[in-house]
């Protein structure tokens, strides 16, 4: 069965309630994908050891390993600084592994953080993982990739349908550790609204199914969506290691919505 071999869980906390799945894909590879399903830190993480560079496996573990261990309860800018302090320190540990193993040795990862606090979430990131806000049946994508081949999609040069395809599709400009002196992250901000379901995912998934089918398949309340996911980029043969976290918001609330909508009548006295 497709679904064998994905490594998986689910946890809630508060208003938000995630699921996470990654499998190495249908290649004889090791999974250099990791990720971060903490509800409780308010923090979600997905990140890609950098493909064909040494030690990509230990380069997102390290990363994830760096933010799982954040002290809970911390405000909002307080855990906005903390990130960024702790991905500062992933890069400059990496640097300092591939340094350690000789000249032109690359240890690097791509990241895609999302930090959330009552209904507010920022969004940070580095390479060409993404981030997803699926509202009502509308998919956005929140991140824009660090990669050559959307440099090129923004010159005009190729377009978005070519861009997955290109020979060159795998080349990031931004990651943690690859040598730069300095870790750059972009980040975005936004709100929540009730029903809000977010996807961070490598570009295993992003790269083999399309948008539309990302909002189809992300569809309906159910603790299963990453899971889903990352069984539909099997079945489509992904190559590449594939990985999805998926992030509620007040499913609670959602969940009496729709219980009104379908009894026309409200549940309280």
């Amino acid at each position: 069965m497709l679904g064998i071999g994905i490594d998986q869980n689910s946890a809630r906390f508060g208003s938000f309630r995630s699921s996470a799945a990654t499998h190495q894909g249908t290649a004889n590879r090791p999974n250099e994908d990791a990720y971060l399903n903490r509800p409780d830190l308010g923090v979600w993480a997905v990140a890609d050891g950098a493909g064909g560079h040494k030690d990509g496996e230990f380069a997102s573990a390290e990363v994830v390993g760096a933010l799982q261990s954040m002290t809970a309860g911390l405000s909002a800018v307080e855990m906005l600084l903390e990130v960024r302090s702790r991905l500062e320190a992933a890069h400059a540990r990496l640097n300092a592994e591939a340094a350690r193993h000789g000249a032109g040795v690359l240890v690097a990862t791509t990241v895609v953080v999302v930090l959330a606090r009552d209904d507010h979430f920022a969004c940070l990131w580095a390479g060409d993982s993404r981030a997803y806000l699926l509202r009502g049946q509308a998919l956005t994508r929140i991140t824009r990739d660090h990669s050559l081949v959307q440099a090129m999609v923004e010159a005009g040069e190729i377009s978005e349908a070519e861009a997955a395809h290109h020979p060159k599709s795998n080349v990031i400009t931004r990651a943690v550790g690859a040598g730069i002196e300095q870790l750059e992250l972009d980040k975005r901000t936004g709100q929540l609204q009730a029903g809000d379901r977010l996807l961070l995912c490598t570009d295993g998934l992003s790269k083999t199914l399309p948008e539309e089918l990302l909002a189809h398949l992300l569809s309906g309340d159910d603790e299963s969506a990453a899971e889903r996911l990352v069984t539909a980029a099997l079945m489509a043969k992904v190559t590449d290691n594939v990985t999805a976290v998926t992030i509620d918001f007040d499913i609670g609330d959602v969940i009496s919505v729709r219980a009104v909508s379908r009894s026309g009548q409200s549940d309280s006295p």
